[in-house]
């Protein structure tokens, strides 16, 4: 599992005082990036050297957070398959589950415009935060 811990923005909360619900998706992205180190360790974003592309994501509100307090996010992998991986994200403040997700990437190539099998070493690395489905 990775883990990281967000310290919220003032910026991140909305009008209702919670923070805003568009934030989840920043952090979810933030704790994927030793991830995404895995597959392009400089991250690079050029066409030529950038692995990823994202095809779905998902978020379930469990409970509402507050700029006051940190948010640990927790993230592993659920599924791994020949091309693609999904993460499972859980997002907790004050003890509390407060949201979870997942997300859907696929190891691709941008020049070809098409998916390309995880690389042994990578889909290695990958089951090693490999963890069955909490949800």
């Amino acid at each position: 599992m990775y883990a990281i811990t967000v310290t919220p923005r003032f910026g991140d909360s909305d009008g209702l005082r919670h923070i805003n619900n568009i934030v989840l998706a920043e952090w979810f992205e933030l704790a994927r990036n030793k991830i995404y180190r895995l597959f392009t360790p400089d991250l690079d974003l050029s066409y030529e050297k950038w692995k990823l592309i994202m095809v779905k994501t998902d978020f379930e509100f469990l409970g509402q957070m507050y700029y006051n307090g940190d948010v640990d996010i927790k993230t592993s992998i659920i599924r791994i398959g020949n091309s693609s991986y999904t993460t499972y994200h859980e997002a907790w403040q004050s003890g509390h589950l407060k949201a979870r997700g997942t997300a859907v990437l696929v190891n691709y190539d941008f020049i070809q415009q098409k998916s390309r099998p995880i690389p042994d070493d990578v889909r290695e690395k990958l089951e090693e935060h490999l963890e069955e489905d909490p949800r």
